[in-house]
């Protein structure tokens, strides 16, 4: 494993530590030191994870691609999610076509910076030259995802209605989740198949 690669799973664990953090606060789950816990146990455990994948990955080299695409795709939706929340926000939009619009924005927005932490980290793909057909394949493979996402997202906040006693902000965000978790499979195929093919 590479200094870079546990800086990323550190930064990555210790972002996705305070995120949760976030939701639970607005849940009420009053657990002592929860903050201190997330704060030291998800970058630990980020760590771990990525280096049983990176041994893993020396005999079957996609799962170490999984976990690295795995950890991007993890900042890449925390930015999603953080960029959406300020949408609903900052417009007091929450559902209906506005919220479908915002989640398509976010996503694109979210999945133009994940490119590069596809391309340079997850797949290690160096070379610049073809970058614009690759990039083209990629926004290709994406607007699949897009689709996917959108759908999902808007069938969550839109066909359901919120669970668990959350508002209406807060089943925004568990939309973006559900999509979330419904593209990432799509997109890594698509990613190391058809566009960081080796």
């Amino acid at each position: 494993m590479k200094k870079i690669d546990i800086i990323l799973a550190l930064i990555t664990g210790e972002i996705t530590a305070w995120f949760f953090y976030s939701i639970a606060k607005e849940l009420n789950l009053n657990i002592a030191n929860l903050s201190l816990i997330l704060a030291i146990l998800f970058p630990i455990l980020a760590v771990l994870g990525l280096w049983v994948c990176w041994l893993l990955g020396k005999k079957y080299l996609w799962i170490w691609q999984l976990a690295k695409y795995l950890l991007i795709g993890v900042l890449a939706t925390i930015l999603d999610l953080g960029i959406l929340n300020g949408l609903i926000l900052v417009s007091g939009v929450a559902t209906g076509v506005a919220y479908a619009v915002f989640k398509g924005i976010t996503f694109l927005i979210a999945t133009s910076a994940k490119y590069f932490g596809d391309k340079f980290w997850a797949f290690e793909k160096m070379e610049k030259t073809g970058m614009g057909k690759e990039f083209s394949q990629f926004f290709f493979v994406t607007l699949i995802g897009l689709g996917l996402n959108v759908g999902i997202a808007s069938f969550v906040v839109n066909g359901i209605d919120p669970q668990f006693g959350l508002t209406a902000n807060n089943w925004g965000t568990v939309g973006g989740i559900a999509a979330a978790f419904g593209v990432m499979a799509w997109n890594f195929i698509g990613y190391k198949f058809f566009v960081f093919k080796n």
